[in-house]
């Protein structure tokens, strides 16, 4: 059985849309990494959501997975308030950047760590547009502060990677390793 040890309601969407069958549960645990190193914060993140499910599912295969938004080395996670969200589409507004995706995928005895990285252009946005976005509900429970599957879609230019591991979960990275894992 495949257990998700994640929240995200996206996450889940994308595995049900692959046709996986799947069982969530999660554990809180602290994201206490240090976050000099976007890449290595998020497999480290990643990981450490798993071991906490490791140890109820020992026999199952667990995927847990954090994804963030890094530009100017800075780590975008999901803005606190208005503030900070307003803060982080200016900051991407006009940019690139990268949206990254830590994946921990295996069992207790046996599972691998890595990330998957996407670069997102975003169109230039004026005040206006950024304060319209963020009286949204949108911005608030998403790194970096947007949805590429949603209202901030039509400010996406491009990307050069995978689109769902901007959602959240690089599905086709996944798929290909639990092949391997059966």
């Amino acid at each position: 059985m495949l257990i998700l040890a994640s929240k995200s309601p996206r996450r889940k969407e994308i595995l049900e849309m692959a046709g996986i069958d799947f069982l969530v549960v999660t554990k809180e645990v602290e994201e206490d990494i240090e976050k000099s190193n976007p890449t290595l914060y998020v497999e480290k993140t990643a990981q450490k959501k798993a071991l906490a499910v490791f140890e109820e599912f020992k026999d199952d295969i667990i995927l847990s997975a954090d994804t963030i938004v890094t530009i100017d080395n800075l780590i975008l996670e999901k803005p606190k308030n208005i503030d900070d969200a307003r803060q982080m589409i200016k900051l991407i507004s006009g940019r690139k950047h990268k949206v990254i995706t830590g994946v921990c995928l295996g069992t207790s005895n046996s599972h691998e760590v890595f990330s998957v990285e996407t670069e997102v252009y975003v169109s230039k946005l004026s005040d206006e547009q950024i304060e319209e976005y963020i009286l949204t509900s949108e911005p608030y429970d998403k790194a970096g502060g947007y949805a590429i599957q949603g209202i901030f879609g039509k400010y996406i230019e491009k990307i050069n990677g995978d689109y769902y591991n901007v959602v959240g979960l690089p599905i086709n990275k996944i798929i290909s390793k639990l092949n391997n894992i059966k």
